[in-house]
C-alpha cells in the first residue's frame, strides 16, 4: 500500500474500497462447514495455529472473511461498471485453501468465492483463474476439478510445495480439460517463463473465452523471493498483465480481478505489485 501512495499519479486514479466480511453462504459455496467452524472455533479458543504451516490469531477469522469479502466486492465493481478491473490488496491469500481444509498459510480460498460469488449474483458462465504464484494452487484445483464452468490455469515451480500440479492434472468428468498445469523447474529463465504463459493464454481463448478473469497473483515467482526459485521481473508481470487484459477486453468487456496470493520478498514486493496495479490501470 506505502508503494502505491509514494506513486501520487496512479494513487489519483485508484479509487479505495473498504471490504465487507463474506457470509457463511458465500464461503459455503466452496467450503463445507466444517470448516468454517474449525477456524471460528480455533480463533476463539486463541490457538496459534491450523498446522506447521499455517499460523493463526484470535482475529484471523474475521480477518479472512474480510479478505474473502474484498474479493466479492472487486466482482460487484467490475459487473456493476463501476470499474474496469480491481485488486484485493490481502492477506491471508487463500489459493491452498481446499473445500475442506486450511494450509499453506490459507484459510479460505479468496479466488474460488469470487468466482462462485461471479456465477451466483451475475450469471458468469465461464471463470478463468490465472494463478501465477510460485507454488501451485491445490485448494483452487480442487474446488472446480469437476467443474466445467470454472478454467483454473497455473505456472508454477514444480517438483514444490504443496506437490500437486503435475502436467497431467486436467481435470475430471465434465471438467477434464479445463484445467492446465504448467509445472516449471526452479530456475527457470523468465524469458521461457513468460512464453510458457502467453503461449498458454492463447490456447486457452480459442476453447474457453471467459466473461470473467481472475487472477491469483502471487509474486513469490518473482526474483529473489525467499519462498520461491523462479525468476520474473517487475516488468515480465507487467506484460502478464497486459496479455490477460486483452483477453479480458476480447470476451468479457474487460473485466478482471486481481487477488494477492503470495510474496515474502519485503524489499520488492511493494513495487511489485505496483507494476502490476499500474498495467491493470492503464
Amino acid at each position: 500500500m506505502s508503494a502505491l501512495q509514494q506513486d501520487e499519479r496512479l494513487w489519483t486514479k485508484l479509487k479505495n474500497v473498504s471490504p465487507r466480511p463474506v457470509s457463511d453462504e458465500d464461503i459455503m459455496r466452496c467450503h463445507s462447514f466444517r470448516l468454517i467452524e474449525q477456524i471460528r472455533s480455533l480463533c476463539e479458543r486463541g490457538v496459534p495455529f491450523v498446522d506447521l504451516d499455517t499460523a493463526i490469531c484470535p482475529k484471523s477469522f474475521e480477518v479472512a472473511r474480510l479478505a474473502a469479502g474484498a474479493a466479492t466486492i472487486a466482482v460487484d465493481q467490475v459487473f456493476n461498471s463501476d470499474a474496469g478491473n480491481a485488486i484485493a490488496m490481502v492477506r491471508p491469500p487463500g489459493h491452498h485453501a481446499t473445500s475442506n481444509r486450511a494450509m499453506g498459510f490459507c484459510l479460505f480460498n479468496n479466488v474460488a468465492i469470487a468466482a462462485r460469488y461471479a456465477q451466483v449474483h451475475y450469471g458468469a458462465d465461464r471463470v478463468l483463474i490465472i494463478d501465477w504464484d510460485v507454488h501451485h494452487g491445490n485448494g483452487t484445483q480442487e474446488i472446480f476439478y469437476r467443474d466445467p464452468s470454472v478454467f483454473y490455469f497455473s505456472t508454477h515451480q514444480y517438483p514444490y510445495y504443496p506437490g500437486t500440479g503435475a502436467a497431467n492434472e486436467r481435470g475430471l468428468d465434465k471438467g477434464e480439460g479445463t484445467t492446465l498445469n504448467i509445472p516449471l523447474a526452479e530456475g527457470t529463465s523468465a524469458d521461457a517463463h513468460s512464453e510458457a504463459f502467453l503461449e498458454a493464454l492463447k490456447s486457452i481463448e480459442k476453447v474457453f473465452p471467459p466473461d470473467l478473469i481472475i487472477i491469483s497473483a502471487g509474486f513469490d515467482s518473482r526474483r529473489g523471493d525467499p519462498l520461491g526459485g523462479l525468476m520474473l521481473e517487475d516488468d515480465d508481470f507487467a506484460e502478464m498483465t497486459k496479455r490477460v487484459m486483452d483477453i479480458a477486453e476480447r470476451n468479457g468487456s474487460g473485466r478482471v480481478i486481481s487477488v494477492l496470493e503470495g510474496g515474502y520478498n519485503l524489499d520488492t514486493l511493494g513495487e511489485t505489485v505496483r507494476t502490476h496495479v499500474e498495467a491493470l490501470s492503464s
